[in-house]
């Protein structure tokens, strides 16, 4: 349990510094590159249209980040008068759960509360993830992942310029960090940029993470099913998947796609309102 609370501290500290370094490489380094070109025009230059996407999409994927965070799985034992005198000892050490006293519930030792529709405990925002905060977190992923990615091409354009190299090969890309770990040993690459060609990599690596995660929840929410729920091997009952995605992206869900917006609230909390 002690490695799991560290991880919850190093997690996110890990996920803010690596984006305050991908801010700063394209910022500072990969944009006034661009605007090298003496070709472009100023108005429609590749680095305006370029700073103008990844503001857009950084803007997304910190706002997302900031409201699954906000938007907290209510402790459900605090509403339903659960989870006092010798029941949370009972769940804390694991002899009972509350998900059989309440369906679609769970327990998270790390932040002691019961949750309503509990999916996973996310380590990088250092919160659960349930239904209150689940739209924000799909939107988290989808937009990590583009940002990444964009900061990928502009990394590999930026390479491509500094060393005068080409990736029309593919084998370019795979072979670039042995070859580039071999030169700057010998002196003949500088620490800034191998640098950069280990975040090419580290962009790609969280890239694909993010953008398979995004995948594999939105599957779920089309079954209607959550993780806990099929880890738990639990039967979840069949509703068409339009219904499952309205209760999780609500009727803005256009709206959530441009802007990080306050995820609608959960059904748990509008039947309790009733």
């Amino acid at each position: 349990m002690l490695v799991l609370r560290l991880l919850n501290v190093v997690a996110p500290a890990y996920f803010l510094f690596i984006s305050l370094v991908t801010f700063v490489l394209q910022i500072f380094v990969f944009i006034p590159s661009m605007f090298r070109d003496p070709s472009t025009t100023p108005l429609f230059s590749p680095a305006l249209l370029h700073g103008a996407l990844f503001l857009f999409l950084s803007a997304n994927a910190l706002g997302n980040y900031v409201l699954v965070i906000q938007s907290s799985p209510e402790d459900l034992g605090k509403d339903l008068n659960l989870g006092k005198g010798a029941e949370v000892a009972d769940w804390l050490d694991g002899s009972r759960s509350p998900g059989s006293a309440l369906p679609s519930t769970h327990f998270c030792r790390l932040c002691a509360r019961v949750t309503q529709r509990h999916d996973h405990h996310c380590f990088f925002t250092g919160n659960c993830i349930g239904s209150s905060n689940m739209r924000n977190f799909i939107m988290f992923c989808l937009y990590t992942s583009l940002a990444c990615l964009d900061s990928l091409v502009a990394g590999m354009a930026y390479i491509s310029a500094t060393l005068s190299m080409s990736f029309a090969d593919p084998l370019a890309f795979l072979t670039l960090l042995p070859q580039s770990i071999s030169q700057f040993f010998s002196g003949a690459l500088l620490s800034s940029e191998m640098f950069v060609i280990l975040m090419l990599y580290l962009w790609l690596g969280i890239g694909l993470a993010c953008a398979g995660f995004c995948c594999h929840q939105m599957l779920l929410i089309l079954r209607g099913q959550t993780r806990y729920q099929v880890r738990k091997g639990m039967v979840v009952r069949a509703r068409p998947w339009r219904e499952n995605l309205q209760e999780v992206f609500g009727k803005r869900w256009l709206l959530g796609l441009l802007i990080p917006v306050q995820n609608a609230e959960s059904s748990y909390r509008r039947q309790k309102e009733k």
